[in-house]
């Protein structure tokens, strides 16, 4: 009689119960994994992003630091469309990071700006228009479009001005450089990015 009962089974309730608990902990190591997974994408995208921006502003400095003073080197204005802030800056430049190409020849006009994204898309690109610095006015001959940072909503500029010891919204003496140019983009769903060139190099 004893030897039996030390031999009962388990309860339909006890396996029951056991089979809710391993449900249970399967669902929390499921979700926990999904998590990681999702921070780690999320992660991943936002440094391939950062990468872009990081980019530009190196480009950037790279390219306004060794504008030299003079006539048409640098201009700017500001602009808005439906809204949204779209500033353009303008540059005169030969072959190199501001052409995005060392095959070129002669001297170029390049223009930072935003325009429409892709079809559908709310949000705008940015990118480089360069065409020759001979180009007629209005004219389109030789432009080239650079795309550089898709999905913003708007991008505004402002420049320093060491004589007045502001900022300014627009820059229009073209014979003489700013001491410091600020741009801002705004980003859907994400703080706006904010950089500063400074276009005289620091001293050692």
């Amino acid at each position: 009689m004893g030897r039996r009962r030390g031999q009962r089974g388990f309860t339909l309730l006890e396996i029951v119960l056991a089979t809710a608990i391993l449900g249970l902990m399967s669902m929390a190591v499921y979700r926990f994994v999904q998590t990681n997974i999702s921070a780690l994408r999320i992660s991943s995208i936002e440094t391939v992003d950062d990468a872009r921006y990081n980019g530009l502003l190196s480009l950037l400095t790279t390219q306004w630091q060794d504008l030299p003073a003079g006539v048409g080197a640098l201009s700017g204005d500001t602009f808005t469309f439906n809204g949204r802030p779209r500033d353009e800056i303008t540059w005169m430049c030969g072959t190199g990071p501001g052409l995005l190409t060392r095959y070129a020849e002669g001297e170029f006009s390049v223009r930072m700006r935003l325009r429409p994204g892709k079809a559908g898309s709310s949000t705008m690109q940015l990118g480089w228009d360069r065409k020759p610095r001979e180009t007629a006015e209005g004219s389109d001959e030789g432009e080239t479009w650079v795309p550089l940072i898709e999905n913003l909503n708007g991008m505004r500029i402002r420049y320093f001005d060491t004589r007045l010891n502001a900022w300014v919204e627009r820059w229009t003496d073209t014979g003489t450089l700013p001491r410091l140019i600020e741009i801002t983009l705004e980003r859907p769903n994400r703080p706006n990015w904010r950089a500063i060139v400074a276009l005289g190099r620091t001293p050692l």
